[in-house]
């Protein structure tokens, strides 16, 4: 298994319900570690440039919007293939469609207000981890 970096957001419809330490709580009994944390609030023009790979699709506007919406905790999580445990710990995008045992089962609530993201290959992590945490602010 390679050890690997990848970012989480608790976004703000998790956020807001106060969801956040149960959800950083599965994290960590899922015993990936976080390296870098921290609470803030992106603009419009953030989102935008976050998430510009789905720029074409339908739901860009409504997802950039959401994302600004109100707070974010943004983290970057470190273990053994850590891209997937992630991915697996927060099941599918469609929190109605997710377990109960997963993030987006427990705490979201449609394909939209699903709780949680997370990079989806390493390639992305690489993109994703700096535009919320410089180098030095990993541990």
């Amino acid at each position: 298994m390679t050890v690997q970096r990848t970012l989480g957001l608790v976004k703000p419809d998790a956020v807001a319900a106060g969801s956040t330490g149960a959800i950083l709580a599965m994290i960590q009994a899922a015993g990936l570690k976080i390296v870098a944390l921290r609470m803030t609030r992106i603009a419009a023009v953030e989102a935008e440039a976050f998430y510009a790979v789905h720029k074409e699709r339908g739901f860009y506007g409504e997802l950039c919007a959401f994302m600004s919406s109100g707070p974010i905790v943004a983290m970057v999580l470190e273990g053994p293939d850590a891209i997937v445990a992630w991915r697996n710990l927060m099941g599918p995008t469609d929190s109605t469609k997710a377990g109960p045992d997963t993030v987006r089962g427990r705490y979201g609530a449609s394909v939209s207000l699903n709780a949680v993201h997370g990079s989806d290959a390493p390639e992305t992590a690489a993109v994703e981890i700096p535009f919320f945490f410089p180098a030095r602010e990993l541990i």
